[in-house]
């Protein structure tokens, strides 16, 4: 091999590996003290609401930007799409989709663990899509009653916005660890639709769908990591029993000694 062509061939590595890297990253999700003080109206209501969470920008070629922000709390996983570019407001059609797979296996086609959660710009009603479902046509995704905790709502976040007073598309997510499964690494896709350019802005960024209806396979998402395993955690009372548990075998032997 040439001195130029090795040249030419470590760039390419370089290269490679770098946008390997770059789409694999995960996003990282934070314990929050604060969410359950939340107003669930799919906007940022005021400007410290979001404030005690994980921040991602999500940058796209064409200028579109989503602040995304992620935190749990107790039996819930937060999430705020934040579409501070969409100005375009096609109400009942623009719309964001999060998708968890508690098992986190990047299996080709989904199973029961798999959940979507699928909001609608300024609609009342959000829906939940499992996997496991026979048809493909589908996703292999069958829609399941709503869980009484799950909450999901699209508004118009404008003054109070941290990213832009501009009215633009939000929407919030509280998500029950008792459905999704509480682990500390779980598969993660993100969808969100703007009718206007007729583009589905996706993380992981290089997912291309055929459809702006296709949930793309589990074996594509990416990885929504607790990197200090804060989740999953465990309530108080939970610990109290373990405790009392394990001071009651403590006792129980020191007794028969």
């Amino acid at each position: 091999m040439t001195t130029k062509k090795y040249f030419l061939a470590i760039i390419f590595l370089i290269l490679f590996n770098a946008n390997n890297a770059i789409a694999t990253n995960p996003i990282m999700i934070t314990i929050s003290p604060d969410m359950d003080k939340i107003i669930f109206d799919g906007r940022w209501t005021h400007e410290t609401e979001w404030k005690r969470s994980s921040l991602d920008t999500l940058s796209y070629e064409n200028g579109t930007t989503i602040q995304l922000r992620t935190a749990h709390q107790d039996n819930f996983i937060y999430v705020f799409v934040d579409a501070v570019t969409d100005s375009h407001l096609d109400k009942g059609v623009d719309r964001a989709t999060v998708c968890l797979d508690g098992s986190d296996d990047k299996i080709a086609t989904t199973n029961a663990d798999d959940y979507c959660f699928v909001i609608m710009l300024d609609e009342k009603e959000s829906f939940v899509l499992q996997g496991g479902a026979s048809l493909e046509s589908d996703d292999h995704f069958k829609k399941i009653v709503n869980p009484t905790e799950f909450i999901g709502i699209g508004s118009v976040s404008d003054e109070n916005d941290r990213y832009s007073k501009i009215p633009h598309a939000s929407y919030e997510f509280r998500i029950p660890t008792d459905l999704v499964g509480r682990t500390d690494v779980y598969g993660f896709y993100l969808a969100v639709y703007d009718a206007y350019s007729n583009k589905i802005y996706s993380w992981p960024q290089d997912i291309i769908s055929d459809s702006t209806l296709q949930v793309p396979s589990p074996s594509v998402w990416g990885e929504l990591v607790s990197p200090d395993k804060s989740l999953p955690e465990f309530e108080l009372p939970m610990l109290a029993i373990l405790a009392a548990f394990s001071l009651s075998v403590y006792l129980t032997k020191f007794r028969y000694r």
